[in-house]
């Protein structure tokens, strides 16, 4: 079991965090935000950022390793600058967690249908097809993209690129009770 300290309230087996930082869309926001951590010698694990439902705001995704430095000081240098609106810390087990991965592995001969297979198993999709390679894409929570990564290394990664991690609060159960399954129309 792990225990809580003032450093991460989610325990020490946690040494990421992440931060969602809504900041007014505008040009050049994004690189004062990573010259902040650069200034700072801040370590980012990993970084997305997009616009938001308003074209006014994007939203920073930042995954930060709190071995080094405690979160509470980098929120509280996020918020010295101008364009930062809100910062929001999400716990992992209260939050839905994304990440894409794109890959380029070597599969020839035997090598191929097994590749495929184990694709198929994580539900990735394949891209491109060589004459010895192939390029797969699997998105999904950064444990899983992990544990396929590990499987397609005894293949041979050719490439290969992951995203940042993107993340929102899950919903409460009474938000969920009124969602519909099914198609959009």
């Amino acid at each position: 079991m792990s225990t809580i300290n003032a450093n991460n309230p989610y325990g020490d087996s946690h040494h990421h965090h992440i931060l969602t930082v809504l900041v007014q869309n505008r040009p050049g926001v994004l690189a004062r935000v990573a010259s902040l951590f650069a200034r700072r010698g801040y370590n980012i694990f990993s970084l997305a950022v997009a616009p938001t439902e308003d074209e006014n705001y994007s939203r920073i995704t930042i995954v930060v390793d709190i071995s080094a430095t405690p979160l509470e000081q980098i929120v509280k240098q996020l918020f010295k600058l101008i364009d930062v609106v809100r910062i929001t810390e999400l716990d992992p087990r209260k939050s839905v967690e994304r990440e894409l991965m794109v890959a380029t592995v070597r599969a020839d001969g035997d090598q191929r249908a097994r590749v495929i297979e184990v694709a198929g198993i994580f539900e990735a999709k394949i891209l491109a097809v060589g004459a010895d390679v192939l390029t797969i894409s699997l998105d999904g929570e950064p444990q899983k993209l992990d544990d396929f990564e590990e499987l397609l290394r005894g293949y041979g990664i050719v490439e290969s690129q992951r995203t940042g991690r993107v993340a929102l609060p899950k919903l409460e159960r009474e938000a969920r009770k009124g969602a519909t399954k099914g198609k959009a129309s």
